[in-house]
């Protein structure tokens, strides 16, 4: 009976015979399915936010956000955190990515990894876990020990934990405070999770690094404006975007990229409020990183 069986694991009507279609009509069957993972997300909206506010909170005490994950869940959490650097210039630490298997399973599949409950929690003590920080376990089917066993931990230390998963009735909901229940139905090859469940956990995992980024003060409007410039690409997005925020020329953003040693909120601040280096870099750490609240309390001060 269907009932017992996770629905990652059952049968999709839509794609019955689609080994008898065309290449053009087997590509619409994938598409049609597809477009119903956006609308799942949409509905975890509410407790996707307070996941995410826990994750704000521990950024601000100095706190970690972990994944954890299995196969395609886990490689998509390795992936999320590894762009967190580069895109918001975090240390590496900030946002980590396990997966069960190590890093050989990032390229190779060591399914078997996951049925071992005890490593997830070795790699949590490796990593020093705490109760700052928030650990978020990733799993379509919702099950994997890996996964299981590590958020339990994560519990018994007073932290944070969230499960994101596309069966209503997993596991790892009973080990979490956010339950991210991500309803995309069954897959078109049954039980291929890498599809829309990956799909779907993929736009979850952007959003909640995405908005925690925002909500620090790494993003100034809608620019990215905490990069690292680590290749000549980097360097030229970082002196366009002094640029277009202060509508200085080109040679004027050559010299605050080099006075700000590269460093794009400390150049525009610089540039908007006519000060030094130094002072740019007081007003930026009253201001808890962002460029707007750094501009409102400079604007307050000279009303004053």
């Amino acid at each position: 009976m269907t009932e017992s069986i996770p629905i990652t694991e059952q049968r999709n009507p839509a794609s019955y015979r689609i080994d008898t279609k065309s290449t053009l009509e087997i590509l619409r069957i994938i598409n049609e399915e597809d477009r119903k993972v956006p609308d799942a997300v949409g509905t975890t909206l509410q407790p996707l936010a307070s996941l995410v506010d826990d994750v704000v909170s521990s950024f601000q005490k100095g706190g970690r956000l972990f994944y954890i994950g299995a196969g395609t869940s886990g490689r998509l959490g390795v992936l999320d955190a590894s762009e967190c650097p580069p895109t918001y210039g975090v240390p590496p630490t900030m946002v980590q990515g396990l997966i069960a298997g190590g890093p050989p399973a990032l390229t190779r599949s060591v399914e078997w990894a996951e049925d071992n409950g005890e490593a997830g929690v070795s790699e949590l003590k490796a990593r020093d876990f705490s109760h700052d920080d928030v650990l978020i376990g990733i799993t379509a089917s919702g099950q994997a020990p890996y996964v299981v066993g590590a958020m339990q931990y994560a519990l018994s230390l007073g932290a944070k934990v969230g499960a994101i998963s596309c069966n209503e009735s997993s596991r790892v909901f009973d080990y979490a405070d956010h339950r991210i229940y991500l309803p995309v139905g069954p897959e078109i090859v049954t039980g291929s999770t890498r599809m829309k469940s990956g799909t779907a956990q993929k736009l979850v995992l952007n959003m909640i690094t995405t908005t925690a980024m925002i909500r620090i003060g790494k993003v100034y409007n809608n620019l990215m404006v905490d990069l690292m410039p680590l290749n000549a690409k980097l360097v030229d997005r970082a002196k366009r975007l002094i640029m277009e925020i202060t509508s200085c020329t080109r040679e004027e953003a050559e010299r605050l990229y080099s006075e700000s040693q590269g460093n794009v909120k400390i150049s525009v601040l610089m540039s908007m409020l006519s000060i030094s280096r130094e002072a740019a870099l007081e007003l930026l750490s009253q201001s808890q990183g962002s460029i707007n609240r750094a501009l409102d309390t400079a604007s307050q001060g000279i009303a004053q």
